[in-house]
């Protein structure tokens, strides 16, 4: 259990927030030396984990014989950029 008072848990709420998920500790606020409120971890909450997978929506398939590494030629480039 982590005791801090108002001014300090201000100043450092994203580490305190941080030792309550990473290492379930319970954060005791103090107004003047007495306790007032308490941030603990909720019951149901789980650190979601992300899917590093490729979205298929994204996948690209390109024409046979097309190479995407060939320079365009001076007729594909756009006319303001020529």
């Amino acid at each position: 259990m982590v005791t801090v008072n108002m001014h300090q848990a201000k100043t450092r709420l994203s580490q305190l927030v941080k030792a309550v998920e990473e290492h379930n500790q319970t954060v005791v606020l103090c107004r003047d030396g007495r306790p007032v409120a308490e941030i603990r971890r909720c019951a149901n909450a789980r650190r979601r984990v992300r899917s590093l997978a490729p979205d298929p929506r994204f996948y690209v398939e390109f024409a046979a014989g097309y190479d995407p590494t060939e320079p365009l030629s001076s007729e594909e480039w756009p006319e303001d950029l020529r």
